[in-house]
C-alpha cells in the first residue's frame, strides 16, 4: 500500500509529457500451471505431429479437396473472420483515445427588416476546437493493450476453429467410406439370407424341414434389410453433415480412395506436454483474453483518480477573418461521492479476471486430457486391430 501510494503521488507531481508515463496496473505475466514432464501414455520423441500440415497427413485428394472447400467456405469460419476484423478495427477505435480531438464548424444567420432604411446583415463565423483527455494514469493504454489481446485471442480461434473443420472433415469422410463398406455388406448380407430362405423353404416344401426353420430364415432376412435401412440412413446424415462443414447445401458426395487403402504415418510423434501452452490455439485464445482482462483492471483502476483534460479553441468572423479568437483551458475531473461505486467496479473487473484464470487452467488441463485420450485410443485400436486379424 505505501508503495502504491508513493507510485501515485510520483505521477501527480511529475509535469509535462511525463504524465503519460504512469500506468496503473499490474504488468501481465503467465500463469504458472501444473505441467508434467511427459505423457502417461506411450509416446514417441520427437517434433509433434501438429507441426506437419493436413495435405501431408491426408493422402486422399478427394478428401483434401473437400477440407480446402470447407476452409474457405465454412459459415463458421467466415464467422469468425469477420470477428477479427471487428476486433481489428476495435483496436482503432480505443487507440483513438490516446490522441487529441479535433472538430470544426461553422455557423451563419441573415437578417432583414421590412424598413427601407434598414440593411439586410449577414454574419457568420467559423471555429476549430481541440481536446485531449491526458493518459495520466494509462486507462487508455490499458484499454488499447486490451483491445490488441482481444483481437489475437480472436486470431487464435479462427485457428482452433480451422483445425476443427479440417477434422470433422476428415473423419467425417472417413466415417463416410466406413458406412459404405458396412452398407455393402449389408447388402451381400441380405442376398446371402434370401438364398439360405430359398434353400430353406424347399427343404419345407420337400417336408424335410419344419416351417419354425422356415420363420427362423425369414427373420434373418428382414433383419437384414433392416440393417441396410440403417446404414443407408446414416450414410445420407453424414453425407449432409459434411455439405454443411463444407458451406455446401445437402448433396451426394465424391468418393476418393477406398477406407482399407487410406494410407496414414505409422507413428505419431506427440511432443512435450509444455509445448501445448505455445501451440494450441484454445490455451492460446484463453491466455489472450485472460491479459485482456488484466489490462482492464488498471483501466477500470483509473477511474479512481483525477482526469485531465486540455482543450483550445480558435475562431474567427467571416465578416473580418484578420481577428481571430482564441481559448485554451485545462480541466480535472475527478469522482467524490462516486468512489465507493468505481471500487466496486474494480472489484468487478478483478473477479472477471479471476474467473478467466480458472478458465485458462481448465482449458490447459482439458488439452491434456485430450491428448492422452487420443494417443491411448491410437494404441488399444492398433491392438485391437492386430487381435481381429488373428482372430480372422
Amino acid at each position: 500500500m505505501i508503495r502504491k501510494t508513493s507510485y501515485l503521488l510520483v505521477c501527480i507531481m511529475v509535469g509535462g509529457w511525463l504524465l503519460t508515463q504512469c500506468k496503473l496496473g499490474e504488468p501481465y505475466s503467465r500463469p504458472v500451471v501444473p505441467v508434467p514432464v511427459q505423457y502417461n501414455a506411450e509416446s514417441l520423441p520427437g517434433e509433434s505431429i501438429a507441426n506437419m500440415p493436413w495435405w501431408e497427413l491426408f493422402q486422399d485428394t478427394i478428401l483434401q479437396k473437400m477440407i480446402r472447400h470447407g476452409i474457405e467456405n465454412n459459415r463458421d469460419l467466415n464467422a469468425t473472420i469477420a470477428r477479427i476484423r471487428q476486433a481489428e478495427a476495435q483496436i482503432g477505435v480505443v487507440r483513438a483515445n490516446l490522441y487529441p480531438r479535433v472538430n470544426y464548424g461553422g455557423d451563419g444567420t441573415f437578417s432583414a427588416s421590412s424598413d427601407e432604411n434598414s440593411d439586410a446583415k449577414v454574419t457568420g463565423a467559423g471555429f476549430v476546437s481541440a481536446s485531449w483527455i491526458i493518459d495520466i494514469w494509462g486507462r487508455y493504454r490499458n484499454l488499447s493493450e486490451a483491445a490488441f489481446q482481444e483481437y489475437l485471442a480472436s486470431e487464435e480461434a479462427y485457428r482452433g476453429l480451422t483445425l476443427l473443420i479440417v477434422s470433422s472433415i476428415a473423419q467425417g469422410y472417413l466415417l463416410l467410406r466406413d458406412l459404405d463398406n458396412r452398407l455393402s455388406i449389408s447388402e451381400r448380407t441380405l442376398e446371402t439370407w434370401q438364398y439360405n430362405l430359398d434353400l430353406v423353404q424347399a427343404r419345407f416344401n420337400a417336408g424335410i424341414v419344419s416351417e419354425v426353420d422356415v420363420k427362423q430364415s425369414i427373420i434373418q432376412v428382414e433383419e437384414a434389410r433392416t440393417t441396410i435401412q440403417t446404414f443407408t440412413r446414416l450414410r445420407v446424415q453424414t453425407e449432409n453433415s459434411l455439405s454443411v462443414l463444407m458451406g455446401l447445401p445437402p448433396q451426394r458426395i465424391a468418393r476418393g480412395i477406398q477406407l482399407e487403402k487410406q494410407v496414414f504415418p505409422p507413428t505419431l510423434p506427440t511432443g512435450l506436454p509444455s509445448e501445448l501452452l505455445d501451440r494450441r490455439p484454445d490455451i492460446l485464445a484463453a491466455e489472450r483474453s485472460l491479459e485482456a482482462q488484466t489490462a482492464r483492471i488498471g483501466a477500470t483502476e483509473a477511474l479512481q483518480y483525477p482526469q485531465l483534460t486540455v482543450s483550445a479553441d480558435l475562431s474567427a468572423s467571416f465578416a473580418d477573418p484578420t481577428t481571430l479568437y482564441s481559448n485554451l483551458s485545462a480541466q480535472i475531473f475527478a469522482p467524490l461521492f462516486n468512489t465507493g461505486e468505481n471500487k466496486r467496479r474494480l472489484e468487478i473487473e478483478i473477479q472477471r479476471t479471476e474467473q478467466l484464470l480458472y478458465e485458462y487452467e481448465h482449458t490447459f488441463l482439458n488439452a491434456l486430457r485430450e491428448v492422452e485420450d487420443a494417443m491411448i485410443a491410437v494404441q488399444t485400436y492398433r491392438r485391437e486391430f492386430d487381435a481381429r486379424m488373428a482372430q480372422v
